[in-house]
């Protein structure tokens, strides 16, 4: 299987780019993680960075392809932050949410993990086949029936997490439990909601239909 990637990251009109991305690839598995420091939080952008960074170390320590041992790099990040959260009171609110996508190429399947309102989406023959489910607020209501979910993007709640690394009372990641066989031309798209909130779902696919490569399908979105 050869992985054809692409990767973006933007200030916004933010002071600071509270978004860390990156990957790694060793014995034919690669990592790819996604990490946002929560907004208003003192720290977010450390945490989004010690998050991914620690999620990688793990990975080529341990490299396997496993959700307990995608659950296992979360909770060494989890770990990691909580221990910079004791140790420096600079950073003792900090907080992020993350994603992240293991994909064995060798048996063309992939696991995924995730914690907050940062997404994975996965697309086959160019139309969405699963999107993550947000720890929010907005989307719990959503759950409840008491919104519809194509008002999630602006609804008032919406930053509202009950998930992250880093926050009080620390929930378990979501990780998949079986593998996702993997098919030609399948795309995974992590994004943070600083990306998601400003694009439809079917503009990702539009855009995926006619895209030549990832970082073409990027560029375009």
């Amino acid at each position: 299987m050869i992985l054809d990637t692409a990767q973006l990251s933007a200030i916004g009109d933010r002071s600071s780019n509270q978004d860390a991305l990156a990957h790694a690839c060793v014995d034919g598995l690669s990592c790819f993680v996604l990490a946002d420091g929560t907004g208003g939080h003192a720290g977010g952008e450390v945490a989004a960075a010690l998050a991914t960074s620690a999620i990688l170390e793990k990975f080529l320590l341990e490299a396997s392809f496993s959700a307990r041992a995608l659950g296992s790099y979360v909770a060494w990040a989890s770990a990691e932050v909580a221990l910079k959260k004791h140790a420096d009171a600079r950073y003792s609110d900090m907080s992020t949410t993350v994603a992240c996508v293991l994909i064995d190429q060798s048996n063309r399947c992939a696991l995924s993990a995730h914690l907050g309102d940062t997404r994975i989406y996965m697309f086959r023959l160019a139309k969405i086949i699963s999107i993550s489910k947000d720890h929010s607020m907005a989307q719990r209501l959503v759950d409840a029936g008491y919104a519809n979910y194509a008002q999630i993007r602006r609804h008032p709640q919406r930053s509202q997490l009950f998930a992250a690394i880093g926050a009080e009372g620390d929930s378990a990641p979501e990780v998949s439990l079986a593998p996702i066989a993997l098919l030609d031309g399948d795309a995974f798209l992590l994004c943070s909601d600083g990306f998601w909130e400003w694009i439809s779902e079917a503009e990702m696919e539009q855009s995926l239909s006619t895209a030549t490569s990832s970082e073409d399908w990027l560029n375009a979105m």
